[in-house]
């Protein structure tokens, strides 16, 4: 089950479940997996956005990601 969701500065995103595991079927470029993430993800889902490499990474609500 989809935990967490990172958007990356390069508009990849990483896809993590509860036990800190990356899920690849959700992971790459951001127009790509995008619905699909929306469509699955659960509500509790935490979604985030790391706007530069050097900086920590934001929480954002699910509809500004």
């Amino acid at each position: 089950m989809i935990k967490s969701i990172i958007r990356c500065p390069n508009n990849m995103v990483m896809v993590f479940d509860e036990d800190e595991e990356q899920i690849p079927e959700y992971q790459g470029h951001y127009e790509t997996v995008k619905e699909s993430i929306l469509k699955n993800a659960p509500p509790e889902a935490i979604f985030g956005i790391w706007i530069d490499y050097a900086a920590d990474i934001r929480t954002v609500p699910r509809e500004q990601w």
